[in-house]
Order: C-alpha cells, then sequence, then structure tokens
C-alpha cells in the first residue's frame, strides 16, 4: 500500500509537469474550460500513474539479478533499454484504451493514431527515464562513497578503541603498582618484569597499523603477556597455550592481549579462585577459553574489548568470533585466516596514486566521450525538428536538458568539485579526532 501512495504522488508530480508541457505548446493551451482541463490533467494521470508502476515494478525485478552497485554499467542499460520498451508498450495500451473507451472512438481511429503522437511519447519517455537514471546513478555513487568514507572511518575507530583498550588506564596502573611493590620486595623480579613489560609496548607499537598478523608471533606476545601476569598474580593464574601452528596462519594483532585482559579484569583471581586461560586450535579457529570466577564489586561491562575484535575481524573477512559462555566457561573462537599480511591504510583513501589515476583518465576519456556526442546529436535532433516535425514542439530541449544535466554532473564527478568537498570535511573529522586522542 506504501508502494501504491508513493507512486501516486510521484505521478501527480509526472503528470503536472507533462500537462504544463502539453498546454504550453497546444493552440487552446489553457482556454478550454475547468471541465475539459480536468480531463485533460486526468488522462495525464492515468498515464503517469500506470506507465510509473510498470517502471516502478520493473526495476525492483531488475535490482534483484542486477544491482547498481556490483554492475553499473549493466544495470544502465537493461534498466533503459527494458523501461523504454516496457512503456511505449504501456502507452499504446493506454492510447488504446483511451481511443475506445474515454474517447468512444473506434479500433481504426486508434490505428489512425498519427506517428507524432508516439514520436512525441518516445522523446518524452526518454528524458523522464535519463532524469530517473541519472537521479538513481548518482544516488548509488552517494551511497557508495558514504559507504567507502563509513569503512575508512570504522578503521580509524578501531584502531583508536584497540590502542586505548590495550594501553588501557587501569591496566597501566595496575602494572606501575605491581612495579613498585617489585622494586622494594624483589629487585631481580622488577627488572624482569620492567623488560617484559617494554616489549609489550613494543610490540603494541609495531603492530598498531596490521590488520592481520602470523599466529606464531601473536602467540609469542601472548606468551609475554602471559609472563607479566604470572609475575603479578604468581599462582593464583595458570596459563595452557599451544605450540607453533602453521605460518601462512593470521589473526588480528593484539586480539589475543585484548581477550586476556579481558579474563583478568572480569574474574575474581586469588589462591582459592584460581584462573585458568587456554589458548587452542579447534578446526579453523584459535580458540581462547578461561573459567569464570565472577568479580562480586564489578561494574557492567561494556564489551568493548570483544566489539573490537568484532569489528576489525569484519572489516578483513565474512568470517565472524564465536563467543560461548555456559557459566562456567568462557570461550572466544578467533578464525584463522591466510589472507597475506598488509598495513592499514590511515589515509582517506586506500587507493594508491597510480590506481587512482587510472580511474581518473577512464573519468575523463568518458567525460569527454559524452561531451562529443553531446555536441554531434543535438545539433542533428535540432535539424530533423526543424526539416520533419516543425509543425509540433520544439521537442529537441528535452534530450538538450537531460543530457546537458548529466554532462553537469559528470563533470561536477570527473573535476573533483564534490569529492573534493567530501575530502576535506573528511580531514577536518579525522584532525578532531586524533586531536582528541592525542590529548586523551
Amino acid at each position: 500500500m506504501k508502494d501504491i501512495v508513493k507512486i501516486a504522488k510521484y505521478s501527480v508530480y509526472i503528470s503536472m509537469f507533462i500537462f504544463f508541457i502539453e498546454r504550453s505548446f497546444t493552440t487552446n493551451g489553457f482556454q478550454v474550460g475547468i471541465s475539459n482541463l480536468s480531463a485533460v490533467f486526468g488522462v495525464h494521470f492515468m498515464y503517469s500513474f500506470v506507465l510509473t508502476l510498470i517502471n516502478y515494478k520493473y526495476f525492483q525485478v531488475l535490482d534483484k539479478f542486477i544491482s547498481w552497485n556490483d554492475f553499473p554499467k549493466k544495470r544502465l542499460i537493461f534498466g533503459s533499454i527494458g523501461a523504454i520498451i516496457l512503456t511505449m508498450i504501456g502507452i499504446i495500451i493506454l492510447r488504446y484504451f483511451v481511443v475506445l473507451f474515454i474517447e468512444n472512438g473506434t479500433f481504426q481511429d486508434f490505428l489512425n493514431t498519427g506517428k507524432t503522437y508516439y514520436l512525441f511519447s518516445f522523446i518524452l519517455t526518454v528524458n523522464i527515464l535519463i532524469a530517473i537514471h541519472a537521479i538513481y546513478f548518482f544516488k548509488e555513487i552517494s551511497k557508495k562513497k558514504i559507504q567507502e568514507h563509513k569503512v575508512i572511518s570504522t578503521i580509524e575507530t578501531a584502531k583508536f578503541e584497540s590502542l586505548k583498550n590495550q594501553l588501557d588506564p587501569h591496566f597501566l596502573f595496575n602494572s606501575l603498582n605491581v612495579l613498585t611493590s617489585l622494586i622494594e620486595e624483589n629487585p631481580k623480579q622488577a627488572e624482569k618484569f620492567t623488560t617484559k613489560l617494554s616489549k609489550i609496548y613494543r610490540y603494541v607499537l609495531q603492530q598498531k597499523n596490521q590488520d592481520l598478523i602470523q599466529v606464531n608471533k601473536e602467540l609469542n606476545f601472548a606468551k609475554t603477556y602471559m609472563d607479566l601476569l604470572k609475575i603479578r598474580f604468581e599462582d593464583s593464574i595458570d596459563f595452557n597455550i599451544i605450540d607453533d601452528l602453521e605460518t601462512q596462519l593470521k589473526i588480528i594483532p593484539l586480539s589475543l592481549q585484548l581477550l586476556l585482559e579481558n579474563a583478568v579484569k572480569h574474574n575474581e583471581i586469588s589462591s582459592h579462585n584460581k584462573l585458568i586461560i587456554s589458548i587452542y586450535k579447534e578446526d579453523n579457529y584459535l580458540v581462547v577459553e578461561n573459567n569464570i570466577s565472577p568479580k562480586n564489586n564489578i561494574e557492567k561491562s561494556t564489551k568493548v574489548g570483544l566489539n573490537n575484535i568484532k569489528e576489525r575481524y569484519a572489516l578483513v573477512c565474512n568470517s565472524p568470533i564465536i563467543i560461548k559462555n555456559n557459566k562456567k566457561i568462557f570461550q572466544v573462537k578467533l578464525p584463522l585466516l591466510t589472507k597475506k599480511s598488509n598495513t592499514m591504510n590511515t589515509q582517506y583513501n586506500k587507493q594508491n596514486s597510480y590506481t587512482r589515476a587510472q580511474k581518473r583518465v577512464k573519468d575523463l576519456k568518458e567525460f569527454y566521450s559524452s561531451l562529443i556526442s553531446f555536441i554531434i546529436i543535438i545539433p542533428i535532433l535540432y535539424f530533423i525538428w526543424k526539416t520533419y516535425t516543425p509543425g509540433v514542439i520544439q521537442w529537441f530541449w528535452f534530450p538538450f536538458a537531460g543530457w546537458g544535466f548529466s554532462l553537469i554532473m559528470q563533470a561536477f564527478n570527473v573535476y573533483g568539485i564534490t569529492s573534493n568537498w567530501e575530502d576535506r570535511k573528511i580531514k577536518k573529522f579525522m584532525d578532531q579526532e586524533n586531536a582528541n586522542q592525542v590529548n586523551f
């Protein structure tokens, strides 16, 4: 029902547009009485509603098989040609209905419909479809750009949240407290603790820009971090960790540290409540599990750490992490990936300069091809109108206006008028985030 109401609303706009154009180029114009004008407008509305409904349903079916995002050129071609064919068939059927049932004419009257009528309908159809496709095309381009910027923004946010949790002030405060105590009680242990703490920080700084890392490197880091926790909690905590895995397997960097810190943060650790953490491989997952002994006075979990890992995995693969909690054992399964490790680009576009240059050359070629075609074809259309149909409306203005609008939008895109503005805004927001991060 909502679709019908929406189609009816658009049909009113289209019929009003066609009505005023048709009346403006008709001899009697608006001087034919209210009843006749209402009848004419009613016919235009009928045409607009039926044809809009046909095209709406056709686009719905087409979107299931050929999407704008995946096949923009194919979608444009099939959408345009199919819409024109269906619209012209609809116009013929509607013309038959109007002649026989509204004008009380005969079938012969229907056959005698002049070529000018269908030519005008065809030209008007093409121009309306050009406008509709132009709107949808630039709408999809805008959505795609927004999605790309959203992904980049998500990466930056994930990096920030990751660092914020990895270098959590609470963790740092506890580490310094342990170090202070060890300096007085056991200077050798304090020295060992300091060495391992420095390794952890060095690893964090080295891997903060990586989206994936070899699982063996992450396991070695986890062992170092476990040693740090062992010094801190002594015999109240125990670890079981897998030996080396295949070198081609990779995971999200620093994810193990987040999970280990998460286990320490949410569980009571004492000689009576020993925390046991195990890391092992199961199928295509690296499993991190611990027994549950919840603290009595812990604040409600925000699950920032787990959400951080989820979001970063979502950015690099389609395999989600698996979380299980049976009140006795808490288990997180991290997908083991084989994608090559690469560095997250913190710029505002992932494409390198060469790829961007290639795209710009391609866009320029398409723009100039369209411009040359426009310059050649529009005068030809004017010549056809002047030579063969001088008595009818100046229909060549319709393709001129529709095509011209499309060229203007294409020029904006090619010469970066819109993209530069978007880039400036995104850069401004990211600079603000970076400033906040430094202040933090």
